[in-house]
């Protein structure tokens, strides 16, 4: 009983077959290892036929998910278990159809009896259902075994290799023996870790070959566990006068039985290493069609050839070195750790590569419907974006759920040796937000700082039909370049440079961009960003202000940038020419600093002591319930205030002294040997979340203490009379206008001025032409949630 196809279960069953009964001992060992939780918990029968399994496990106190691709199978578990309490009877193939029915909050225990041998893709599959166990959740194997099974139904069992494999990665393995069978109880993360590892060496004096990237219609990659033990592509040796594609190509057959035409294999790259101090050259080649069935056509070389999720490759195991190299060349960043490699990229013009597997579409359509009924995506051109550009093909080291998370969720690319994120896929509804406001329509030629590939497709959906897209790290654009090959629409140009010096004179339209988009946190407003830009064109950027970050919509008139709009954010840093540290001062010993991001740091003599001494308190009267949003005070403190910073507390003592939160900060104002800073403290408890209150109260130390406070206090109370709404989404923005570095005074319009590099920035906020008892700086936002 080897079948593979669908219709041929489906006659099993319709003709009254069944599998082995669950013995006896299957029940015992089942009780004893994976008893229900208390309280109860949920199941998964995978494969589960005629329901007997279910059955027994809804008898245990699970509740339980049974799935069969067979519908004969499931009509029949129906009538012969009718009275059975707390089954689900699902109809889905695990390896082949979108996993949505099965419970979204994963389960207690997943088994599969006697249908692992059956699987085809088994590694993408086992990991699969181990993401959906819930903590201290059990995967169980039942299954024959190859020493115990006759060699005519050896393809219903498994031999102990295959059993090391299935076991691979996980934190505990118990292998226990009931009537001839082996039950697997896997526990822990399923995880092996990747590694980049090399066969034995050879004696050949250097090493020439070609390897296969194949996909299938959901975009998997294809890969061999070979009899060495690791993963590999197909590929080999050329012969005789044979070039690298048709190597390829004829590689593929000879070892999976899959077919493909010489003219849809590209090569891509030459990729040059050593294998033991042999010279090696490698060339990567993309096949983009194929035809057949995938067999084991080389069982002495191979134990079987299964298609990978690309998200899954970081927990493989063993990668034969070059087929690690040669996916990384395709998909930068989905194996992490490589080894060095010299690679020299060819010309290949070759088409995108389709494929997504159903569940994609169906995340992406959730994940614009999020982000629609947030109020990010009011017109039909960016929503139909979301619902249309891949993003999970430009975050492939990603879980479908994580690329299109609607949330607040970044799926973070890239970081520096500190563990820093220096590159990303921003949340969708930023994106979205930011798109809304750059007002572009079709045949607008737009410019991008910071590449990635998404955010470039969804601005050349909507507008098309050329977007420029810049970024200054080779590795970022590398992989920008390779994700647009793959899965764009060509109107997209991946840029080495640094943005902000905007993008190369050829490539800039005549009369400037019609749009510009900068993709990363800007201390300054670059000069080109605004001389490339077109007379009437849009500017969206996340400009940092007092340390505070918000996308902002300027329309350039002439030299000036005017603000149309504000959204509260947060970006990776700035790498460029444009890349600023704040100026930090650490006071007692580093448990407190202060930060000045902008202008230079202040002076701070006599700080410390002062922060030894009285603290002095002022009480605003301004209070907030949960969920109220400050974002807009810290950023109308951080532009009317002069001597402005950010006091931020790093360990513990520092909370002892200043009541701020460890890894917080507060907006301060510093004077001679004196501070003062705002924080809210809870001044109402509750039972629910509505119940709950806070106050805005200045703390300052030192002499001039109580006068910064009065400062503080005077501000919070303007921008509760002139700022504040009770609506999160209504509290209102400045009139802020940009204007060229050196501009002089007496040319600006009136109201609180910011000086960068390279531009002045001046605030009108309203209410502002009441006189205030003193200056102060700026700062950002945040949301009052419950048990801040």
């Amino acid at each position: 009983m080897t079948y593979t196809a669908r219709d041929q279960w489906e006659q099993h069953f319709s003709d009254g077959k069944n599998f082995r009964q669950v013995g006896e001992r299957e029940r015992e060992l089942l009780a004893e290892h994976t008893p229900a939780p208390d309280g109860g918990g949920r199941a998964l029968d995978v494969g589960c036929g005629t329901g007997e399994l279910a059955a027994y496990l809804a008898s245990l106190g699970y509740t339980v998910d049974a799935c069969d691709f067979a519908d004969s199978a499931l009509a029949r578990a129906r009538e012969e278990h009718a009275d059975v309490e707390g089954v689900r009877w699902l109809h889905l193939d695990i390896e082949r159809d979108d996993p949505a029915p099965l419970h979204e909050d994963g389960y207690d225990l997943v088994v599969m009896r006697l249908m692992y041998p059956f699987v085809q893709d088994r590694g993408r599959v086992l990991h699969g259902l181990g993401e959906r166990l819930r903590d201290c959740g059990a995967l169980v194997v039942i299954t024959p075994v190859a020493e115990t099974t006759p060699e005519e139904r050896r393809g219903i069992a498994l031999d102990e290799d295959e059993i090391t494999v299935l076991a691979a990665g996980w934190k505990t393995v118990e292998r226990l023996d009931a009537d001839g069978l082996a039950i697997l109880v896997l526990r822990g993360p399923c995880h092996a870790d990747t590694r980049a590892v090399e066969k034995r060496p050879t004696t050949a004096h250097a090493l020439t070959g070609a390897l296969a990237i194949v996909t299938d219609d959901a975009s998997r990659v294809l890969l061999g566990r070979s009899r060495s033990g690791m993963l590999e592509l197909p590929g080999g040796k050329t012969s005789g006068p044979e070039g690298f594609a048709a190597a390829a190509v004829r590689e593929l057959a000879e070892e999976t039985g899959l077919v493909a035409d010489p003219a849809d294999a590209y090569v891509l790259t030459m990729l040059v290493d050593d294998s033991h101090g042999i010279p090696r050259l490698t060339a990567v080649v993309r096949i983009t069609a194929w035809t057949g069935t995938l067999t084991n056509a080389e069982a002495d070389k191979f134990d079987r050839w299964e298609f990978f999720d690309l998200h899954a490759l970081a927990c493989v195991g063993g990668v034969f070195v070059p087929a690690a190299l040669a996916i990384d060349s395709v998909w930068p960043g989905v194996i992490p750790d490589l080894p060095r490699v010299v690679s020299y990229p060819l010309a290949a013009d070759r088409p995108p590569v389709p494929g997504e597997p159903g569940e994609a579409v169906r995340l992406r359509q959730a994940m614009a419907q999020t982000v629609i009924d947030g109020g990010w995506a009011p017109s039909e051109p960016v929503r139909d974006a979301l619902r249309t550009v891949p993003r999970h093909r430009f975050a492939p080291e990603a879980s479908l759920a994580a690329a299109y998370d609607g949330g607040d969720r970044a799926v973070i690319t890239r970081r520096d040796e500190t563990g820093t994120a220096v590159s990303s896929v921003s949340a969708a509804w930023l994106q979205a937000d930011m798109l809304e406001s750059l007002r572009v329509g079709p045949g607008a030629i737009v410019f991008e700082a910071g590449s990635g590939g998404y955010n470039a497709e969804l601005i050349a959906h909507v507008a098309g039909p050329e977007v420029v897209s810049v970024d200054i790290d080779p590795w970022v654009v590398r992989r920008t370049r390779a994700f647009l090959t793959e899965a764009g629409s060509g109107r997209v140009t991946a840029v080495e440079a640094d943005a902000a010096f905007g993008a190369p004179a050829h490539l800039v339209p005549r009369g400037g961009f019609d749009a510009s988009v900068i993709t990363y946190n800007c201390w300054d407003v670059a000069p080109a960003w605004r001389e490339q830009l077109a007379e009437g064109g849009c500017l969206v950027l996340p400009l940092e202000m007092g340390g505070y970050t918000r996308a902002i919509a300027f329309e350039r008139r002439g030299e000036v940038l005017h603000a149309r709009r504000f959204t509260y954010c947060g970006f990776v840093r700035d790498q460029g020419q444009q890349a600023r540290p704040a100026p930090v001062v650490p006071l007692l010993d580093g448990a407190l600093a202060l930060r000045f991001d902008d202008g230079p740091s202040a002076e701070t003599e006599g700080l410390e002591e002062a922060l030894r001494g009285r603290r002095h308190e002022v009480a605003t009267g301004v209070t907030m319930g949960a969920n109220s949003y400050y974002g807009s005070l810290q950023l109308y403190a951080a532009t009317t205030l002069s001597a402005f910073c950010r006091l931020a507390a790093h360990l513990e003592p520092a909370e002892e002294v200043t009541g701020i939160a460890t890894n917080r900060d507060a907006p301060t104002i510093i004077g001679d040997a004196s501070l003062a800073y705002l924080i809210h403290v809870q001044t109402k408890d509750g039972d629910t979340p509505q119940g709950k209150q806070w106050e805005w109260v200045a703390r300052a130390f030192g002499e001039q203490g109580p006068e910064l406070a009065e400062r503080l206090v005077a501000t919070v109370r303007a921008w509760d009379r002139h700022i504040r709404a009770d609506d999160n989404d209504q509290h209102a923005d400045p009139l802020l206008t940009v204007f060229p570095a050196g501009t002089p005074d007496d040319a600006l319009p009136a109201g609180d001025v910011l000086d960068k590099l390279h531009c002045r920035l001046v605030f009108r906020w309203p209410g502002r032409d009441v006189v205030l008892p003193g200056p102060v700086e700026r700062h950002e936002a945040d949301v009052v949630a419950e048990g801040v």
